[in-house]
């Protein structure tokens, strides 16, 4: 017996077992057989020496008969010297000795047994590392990890343990067993190690636990978290996939996004986008893995506009295939700066029905969780005997949009016309619907107008019949309009490129090129095109006529869809000096279609006429030279023979001449007085002196012009009379040789 001065027991030694007892009584019993002779306390040890067991002292007994010795001096003369501790229930050490002992004590920290024959032996206690490793050596695990809870050594050192106890078990193939010392160590685990033990696909089960457990202790990295998703999709647990996705669990976004993208599970993905704000993906899962094109429309319309436009641009062509008329709708508001976020609109409650049935099923629609299910609102106590206060759809659908729409840079509408490349039809609808803003800037506008046009063209080219009819109208109506702006060129070159000819009229009739338009129905041969636009046109081009001249004669078939027409042609360019014969005559004569008969009439009729002018040049001619033979004699009369003056009056007062009187050569007489001469400058007649000036300013005016060659040549070009022309400016002294320097 002996005392425990740390807890103050007294500790019994039997030969059954060993017992402790406490202020409370009897506390816990260790088992131990054998007969004791003494028993110590060691620090947590308990030091017991025993005599020899009897199986013991018989295997003794025969090697000392067979030295010469007895059996009872053998039992006195050693004995068993054992350390236990009783905490941990297992024996630290135990030795047998070959000599009685006589006293056990300690000191120095050290345990000492002095023997019968005078040996002192010394006992040290080994540190932990050296009981671990024997521990180890031994796969005594479980008490290595006892022991190190009982000294209280730190995390990494029992993390250690466990570590080692799990690649143990391991061994022996108690997986389960395994993870659960795996997963106590995981703080000091290097996961690749465990990792790689359980890749097996019949271990899949604990690898997601440890995987699991790393994503708690925010040690996962992206390689755990696509692992981790790869077991679930490999097990196809849905359910645990949606609970470690809503766990809240820190794991990577952009590996957990791809892995449910790669094993299907798309509306797992696009929870974890929506919960992390990756608006652009979610679009792109809906879209591109999911085919959910409405559910992808309408989530892009429930976002803020500078989200929305991206993904409306990236995916138009998509969306236009599948939702052609929401997604132009989306278009139209985006592009004409009414885009309104989309809002949930409550459905209104159906009016009850009165009795006990309606309200059972009133009482049970409040349990079911409908996601746009309308709350009714309480009367006041002034309604209560009246309906419940609820909004109709029309009203909520109203209220819903009445939020003035977002602030945003609308976008050039040219910048959307890329995406309605495969929808004409839906092209259309968005095109007229922008031209209907009135706040549409010019530069737009003309863009919208072009492509439209251009649009109007392509659906006309490839339909037939009434609908082709229908879009061309609607071509020609919108070129046709004042208020529309478009390039001349750019609505030639379309209703060229689609055999448009009312287009390409109607722009060059506004541009003034009729003669264009003239020559573009004689390029096709569209002779009743040629006759409609010669009528038409010629009164202000008349140089159309010799055009249609030339036309009406180039072939045979096309001269005879003339008919009569060619004698009008024929009549306007005789009447109005269009052409000269000769040059009508070499017409006709290039494709020699046109007969003599056809011609008879035109060639008579100009003959006649020109013998007529003939006729009467000759009068004039001759008209001209006697009076200008009377000017000359009538000059040289003047110049030498004496002029005789019988005026009896004053031309100037009508009174009685009288001297003084001045006599002029025009045979006008004046008194002296009334022409108030001053000195001897020369005198005027007063009466022809107008006429004098007016003829000199002329000479003046023709000698200045005669070297102003530039007027000569401008009327030349505009004037129809060549020869008429050139005459009259020989007249004015323009083409006469410069007088010589005196």
């Amino acid at each position: 017996m002996t005392i425990d001065s740390d807890s103050g027991d007294i500790v019994v030694a039997r030969d059954d077992a060993i017992y402790f007892y406490g202020t409370n009584g009897r506390g816990p019993s260790y088992a131990y057989e054998g007969p004791k002779q003494t028993v110590s306390i060691f620090g947590d040890f308990v030091a017991l020496v025993t005599q020899p067991r009897s199986d013991a002292a018989s295997k003794t007994s025969m090697l000392r008969k067979f030295m010469g010795g007895t059996a009872g001096d053998d039992r006195y003369r050693s004995s068993t010297f054992a350390l236990l501790d009783t905490d941990l229930k297992y024996v630290a050490h135990t030795e047998m000795l070959g000599s009685q002992i006589r006293t056990v004590f300690a000191e120095w920290g050290d345990l000492f047994l002095l023997t019968r024959d005078g040996k002192l032996f010394r006992y040290h206690e080994k540190s932990l590392n050296q009981k671990l490793e024997i521990l180890y050596q031994r796969d005594l695990y479980v008490l290595a990890i006892n022991l190190a809870q009982k000294i209280g050594v730190d995390t990494a050192q029992r993390n250690i343990i466990l570590r080692k106890y799990g690649d143990y078990l391991h061994r022996k193939g108690d997986y389960d067993t395994a993870m659960q010392q795996y997963l106590k160590a995981i703080d000091n685990t290097e996961p690749s190690q465990v990792i790689r033990k359980f890749l097996d696909s019949q271990r899949i089960n604990n690898l997601i636990e440890y995987l699991e457990e790393l994503h708690e202790h925010d040690k996962a990295t992206v390689d755990h978290t696509t692992l981790l998703l790869n077991c679930y999709a490999k097990l196809k647990d849905t359910d645990k996939l949606e609970n470690f996705i809503k766990s809240g669990t820190n794991f990577d976004l952009e590996t957990a996004i791809a892995m449910c993208r790669q094993g299907g599970y798309h509306d797992q993905a696009v929870f974890l986008s929506k919960k992390h704000g990756e608006y652009d993906r979610v679009v792109d899962i809906l879209i591109e893995d999911s085919k959910k094109f409405d559910e992808a429309l309408d989530y892009i319309h429930r976002q803020e506009a500078d989200v929305a436009y991206p993904n409306l641009m990236r995916y138009a062509r998509v969306l236009l295939e599948h939702c052609p008329d929401e997604t132009t709708q989306l278009f139209i508001e985006y592009y004409t700066g009414k885009y309104r976020i989309k809002k949930d609109v409550p459905l209104a409650p159906a009016p009850a029905t009165p009795g006990v049935a309606a309200s059972a099923v009133q009482n049970l629609a409040s349990f079911i969780p409908l996601p746009y299910r309308q709350a009714t609102v309480t009367a006041s106590p002034a309604t209560q005997d009246n309906q419940p206060l609820s909004l109709s759809t029309e009203e909520a659908v109203a209220a819903a949009n009445a939020d003035s729409p977002c602030e945003y840079k609308v976008p050039k509408p040219r910048t959307a016309f890329s995406s309605f490349a495969d929808n004409p039809d839906q092209f259309v609808v968005f095109l007229e619907a922008c031209l209907n803003e009135s706040d549409m800037d010019e530069a737009d506008k003309v863009d919208l107008h072009t492509t439209l046009f251009e649009i109007y063209l392509d659906l006309a080219g490839n339909k037939t019949g009434n609908a082709k009819q229908k879009w061309e109208a609607k071509a020609k109506t919108l070129i046709d309009g004042r208020e529309v702006s478009m390039d001349a060129s750019n609505v030639l070159l379309l209703s060229h490129l689609s055999d448009f000819r009312d287009g390409s009229v109607l722009v060059r009739e506004q541009q003034g090129l009729r003669f264009d338009i003239f020559r573009s129905y004689a390029s096709v041969g569209d002779t009743a095109s040629v006759i409609k636009a010669l009528r038409k046109y010629g009164p202000d081009e008349p140089q159309l006529y010799p055009a249609a001249l030339a036309y009406f004669t180039s072939s045979p078939k096309i001269l005879e869809e003339a008919g009569s027409e060619l004698d009008s042609v024929l009549k306007k360019i005789d009447e109005d000096g269009l052409m000269a014969p000769l040059q009508v005559i070499q017409t006709l004569s290039t494709n020699a279609v046109a007969t003599m008969g056809m011609v008879k009439k035109y060639l008579s009729d100009t003959i006649e006429r020109e013998r007529k002018e003939i006729s009467n040049n000759r009068r004039l001619i001759e008209s001209y030279r006697g009076e200008t033979d009377a000017k000359r004699k009538e000059m040289d009369e003047l110049g030498t023979k004496a002029a005789v003056f019988q005026t009896r009056r004053c031309s100037a007062c009508g009174g009685s001449l009288d001297l003084p009187t001045v006599h002029f050569l025009c045979k006008h007489s004046f008194h002296q007085r009334c022409l108030n001469q001053i000195g001897d400058e020369d005198v005027e007649c007063p009466k022809c002196a107008p006429t004098n000036n007016n003829i000199r300013a002329f000479r003046k005016a023709q000698e200045e012009s005669a070297d102003r060659h530039d007027m000569f040549q401008d009327a030349l070009q505009r004037s129809r009379d060549k020869f008429g022309t050139i005459s009259e400016f020989f007249g004015r002294g323009v083409m006469a040789a410069p007088a010589a320097a005196e």
